[in-house]
């Protein structure tokens, strides 16, 4: 039986949380130091219905390894 790979590009909106230390920003200055675009170390929710499907594509699906780029 053949199986497909269905990808779906999505948008949606998103808050992204961290707690840090009042030593890793700088209030006075309003300045964020390293926290100012939300990484891996952000705690990250999207926001129940603002998702939106841009596209939508499949392709046949095969578990194993594609070796032909190595001849």
């Amino acid at each position: 039986m053949k199986k497909f790979l269905i990808t779906h590009w999505i948008t949606a909106d998103f808050v992204a949380q961290k707690v840090v230390d009042e030593t890793e920003i700088d209030t006075a200055k309003n300045d964020l130091k390293t926290n100012t675009v939300p990484d891996g170390t952000f705690s990250m929710v999207m926001l129940k219905g603002t998702e939106k499907r841009i596209r939508t594509t499949y392709e046949e699906y095969n578990e194993t390894l594609n070796e032909k780029s190595k001849e």
